[in-house]
């Protein structure tokens, strides 16, 4: 797989996604668009094209790339539109603290919480849309490290590792009046037991944290 192929983007169709929050016990549906969604996680091949680094513990180009902070991937994402020639979805302040998401802008950014669990469920009505040692890296099967991207069997629509090597760093904010500017984390790494490798599993950490079973994969709006 070269990394053409890992910059691939699926278009994920309309549909309805019910998200919860275990704190408050409240549930709420989002309605969602079409929209693409990568294939793959980012590669460390593809990120080291793109940015010229390479921060990532392991060492592969196939790799997922990880140690990658929320504002290390919203950066990637507005330096692979302006390399594409599309509009950069976000707009980050000056001193690098807030930032704007423009929703019109045709480039590159990170999936919504709702978009990433709509891809990752593809219609499937369960926690997984299949066995997990057949669709998910995690920490039964993948001896304590990080994996090739696309070595396990897809989801249904044609999305790879949604469930397990590394987790996915989505758009949204996790809980503000508890945790401020913490960002979501969706999916599942390889160090992670099953319970966390499920489409519904949440996650939390600081915009500026990095550590080896933390990636992300990007998205594009769907232009009508």
């Amino acid at each position: 797989m070269d990394t053409r192929v890992a910059n691939e983007m699926i278009t994920v169709p309309p549909g309805q996604v019910t998200l919860s929050d275990r704190r408050t016990r409240r549930s709420w549906s989002v309605e969602l668009a079409p929209y693409r969604l990568g294939a793959f996680p980012v590669t460390q091949a593809l990120y080291a094209r793109v940015t010229g680094e390479r921060p990532s513990a392991g060492d592969g180009d196939q790799l997922p790339v990880e140690g990658i902070s929320w504002w290390d991937a919203v950066r990637f994402c507005n330096a692979l539109s302006l390399r594409e020639g599309l509009s950069p979805a976000y707009a980050i302040h000056a001193g690098g603290e807030g930032i704007d998401w423009d929703r019109a802008a045709d480039g590159y950014r990170l999936p919504t919480e709702a978009e990433w669990e709509h891809g990752c469920r593809a219609g499937t009505p369960g926690p997984r849309y299949g066995p997990l040692d057949e669709i998910a890296w995690y920490r039964d099967n993948s001896q304590e490290r990080v994996h090739d991207v696309g070595g396990k069997l897809p989801n249904p629509w044609g999305l790879h590792d949604m469930l397990g090597n590394v987790w996915d760093w989505c758009w949204d904010v996790y809980d503000a009046e508890v945790y401020g500017t913490y960002r979501v984390l969706r999916g599942g790494g390889w160090f992670d037991e099953h319970w966390s490798c499920r489409a519904s599993a949440r996650r939390r950490s600081h915009p500026s944290f990095q550590v080896d079973d933390v990636g992300f994969r990007v998205a594009r709006s769907v232009s009508h």
